[in-house]
């Protein structure tokens, strides 16, 4: 399990298609420091499992085909940055929300606003996650936890304000209009669905 606050931003350094899949290796500082073997790390959203590295310096994940399928990450060219944390540890301080690491969906930016000191992102979303989504609720985009500042189901579009520390330490600086984002929704949402369909069926 994740909390959606991002630790560092790593560089894609290589990557090497397979048979199965994908391979990544990534370029990290912090991140890249006490890791083991089979620890999981979310990848811009996206949990995968570490299955080399060199302490302080890099580590490699493995994508399988749907995993490739599901997110961006695959079309990632090396020099790109994606958005980096490790699993929660049991004692650790829950400073964002549930997160999984499973993405949802791949949202698209519609619109980046600049305003006074921060920054006020609209994502286009899929069609029929926008019932998952509450004003002032807990999304995750690209693994950062955020808060819905507003909701336009009509257009199935949400806005999230972005304080100037967020928009620094993570890859949101480098998104405009019409680049893609991973999406997961908030899983407490998708429970209670869930529950009161079986309740009426």
């Amino acid at each position: 399990m994740f909390t959606g606050i991002v630790e560092e931003t790593g560089e894609i350094v290589a990557r090497e298609r397979t048979d199965d899949g994908l391979r990544l290796r990534i370029g990290a500082d912090e991140v890249a420091t006490g890791l083991e073997h089979g620890q999981s790390i979310s990848v811009s959203g996206a949990c995968l499992t570490v299955e080399r590295f060199v302490e302080g310096k890099w580590f490699e994940v493995f994508l399988a085909t749907e995993t490739v399928e599901r997110t961006y990450l695959g079309d990632l060219a090396e020099g790109e940055t994606v958005n980096l944390e490790r699993a929660m540890p049991a004692d650790g301080r829950f400073d964002g929300h549930v997160v999984q690491g499973h993405v949802d969906a791949v949202a698209t930016v519609s619109t980046v606003e600049s305003v006074e000191e921060d920054w006020f992102f609209e994502f286009d979303l899929p069609e029929g996650y926008d019932r998952y989504v509450v004003e002032k609720g807990s999304i995750t985009l690209d693994g950062i936890s955020l808060t819905v500042a507003d909701l336009d189901t009509a257009n199935g579009r949400v806005t999230v304000a972005i304080i100037p520390t967020t928009y620094e330490l993570t890859t949101l600086s480098e998104k405009a209009p019409g680049d893609p984002i991973h999406l997961e929704v908030d899983v407490l949402a998708k429970y209670v669905e869930r529950l009161l369909e079986a309740r009426f069926e």
